[in-house]
């Protein structure tokens, strides 16, 4: 019992100098100047290509020949899946969702749209079979909660009547705090939940009032120990700067409350303003909005302040505690990307239940229709309802690779891509090398012959270097569709 406990004691040691050093490092080399710089348009990378390259010619049957072909009794593999589903519905808007949503009082939608799940999952069964392993299921939104409990436990029925779960899955869901207590969130935990994620955004009453979003804070503490209490893995907390009537100083007032509730996990995010684009964010009134140079304020006191309290930054805007598995993985080089961002399962195939859901089978990306009525019509079709997506390119899949190690491992040895594609790399990615060049100099990469090395300062900047490889972007003069990266 003592070597155990000195073990754990020098463990707890040696994560608590990492914090401190990546909090050193890290600071020193990220500068206000150097993140005003960076304050531009880009891609989040939940995939290569970028769902905005999907097209309507990648139809239902280029969805099901991949399905074929990753499922077929030849080409079988026995890796898990993961698998998402989208629940659109919302009592109420908040006013910057950039989300696929359905705004409804009437609870007896969620009854109609779970019965067309079954089908979608029908279709898929009598194609792949039954008993397909999971390692990682997400209930995301809209909002997940919506649905009662009694509907709940239907969902959780289905998937696991069709689907067999890995002993050790990662089973999460969005929570939106509002349609929540300690007896809904026990219920989730017998339903096999062990991941929870809290939608805060932000803890100040104005700004809660300004995007039409009131929580108290007093009630997502509670939650947040009420989950803790019945053993939820892990916590994660979503928040959002540059929404309106936020000020550094507001922020500040969060970030500090932030750290009394400690969740395991933060995903720190930019507000895109794009009226243009998503109806509900024209309830926004531009000028209650922070200046880019509040914004840009914001972000860097926000970093300062998570490390301050022992949080690491794993990438991407999320944070993480350093026994989180999250930033365990982020220290061993495990990390992985999908459609929920940052993950610990190993890169796998996703397969998407709902509407608008976004899935990757093999070497395509599928996305299913965004309006319920032409979901709910396909599939009394009795079709799946796929609408659009992408069968990826030899250069496409070699780029993916590329991207993916800058995003996750912060770490790219030539060889390894060479051995994997049959490609000189210094030589196919001459051009890139020469634009990251830059970037080196001031000090976000390090560059020799054999490989690309991210540097404590480069993660907060990750995308940037990321997008010098997107053939895609490089080609297209208009990024407004894309939010800032910092």
């Amino acid at each position: 019992m003592q070597i155990k406990g000195a073990a754990a004691c020098i463990s707890h040691i040696s994560r608590l100098r990492f914090c401190k050093e990546q909090m050193n490092t890290t600071l020193a080399g990220v500068s206000y100047e150097l993140l005003q710089r960076f304050d531009v348009s880009g891609p989040r990378y939940t995939s290569y290509p970028t769902a905005d390259r999907f097209v309507e010619a990648f139809t239902e049957a280029d969805y099901l020949r991949a399905l074929d072909l990753r499922f077929g009794a030849a080409t079988a593999l026995n890796s898990p899946l993961s698998l998402y589903l989208h629940i659109p519905f919302c009592e109420s808007l908040c006013y910057y969702c950039a989300c696929n949503k359905v705004i409804t009082k009437h609870h007896s939608r969620s009854a109609q749209y779970l019965r067309y799940l079954e089908r979608e999952t029908k279709l898929h069964t009598d194609r792949i079979g039954k008993s397909q392993v999971l390692g990682q299921l997400h209930l995301g939104g809209g909002s997940p909660t919506f649905l009662t409990d009694d509907e709940l436990r239907q969902a959780m029925a289905l998937l696991r009547e069709n689907f067999r779960f890995a002993p050790a899955a990662e089973i999460s869901i969005e929570v939106d705090p509002r349609t929540v207590n300690g007896t809904r969130l026990k219920a989730l935990w017998n339903m096999g939940f062990n991941r929870l994620s809290f939608g805060v955004q932000d803890f100040d009453a104005a700004v809660q009032k300004a995007v039409h979003r009131i929580q108290p804070v007093q009630q997502v503490f509670n939650l947040v120990a009420a989950a803790r209490e019945f053993g939820f893995e892990s916590i994660n907390v979503d928040l959002i700067y540059g929404l309106p009537q936020q000020s550094p100083q507001s922020f500040d007032k969060t970030l500090e409350q932030i750290a009394q509730l400690r969740p395991d996990r933060i995903a720190l995010y930019a507000y895109a303003h794009l009226p243009q684009r998503f109806k509900p964010q024209r309830r926004i009134d531009s000028a209650d909005l922070p200046s880019a140079s509040d914004k840009v304020t914001m972000l860097s006191r926000s970093i300062q302040a998570l490390l301050a309290v022992g949080y690491v930054y794993v990438g991407m805007d999320h944070f993480a505690l350093p026994d989180d598995a999250l930033a365990v993985a982020k220290r061993q080089g495990r990390l992985h990307r999908n459609f929920q961002g940052y993950s610990t399962q190993p890169d796998c195939d996703l397969i998407a239940l709902g509407v608008s859901s976004i899935g990757r089978i093999g070497a395509t990306y599928s996305q299913n229709a965004k309006t319920l009525e032409e979901y709910y019509d396909l599939l009394d079709q009795g079709r799946l309802p796929v609408v659009r997506g992408i069968a990826l390119t030899r250069d496409d899949l070699l780029r993916r690779a590329v991207i993916m190690a800058i995003m996750c491992q912060g770490i790219l040895h030539f060889e390894s891509i060479a051995i994997g594609y049959l490609v000189d790399f210094s030589r196919y990615f001459a051009p890139e090398l020469e634009a990251l060049q830059p970037l080196a100099a001031q000090g976000l990469v390090e560059l020799d012959d054999t490989l690309i090395q991210v540097t404590p300062a480069g993660w907060f900047f990750v995308r940037a270097i990321a997008m010098v490889f997107d053939r895609h972007l490089q080609a297209d003069i208009n990024r407004n569709r894309f939010s800032k990266i910092l």
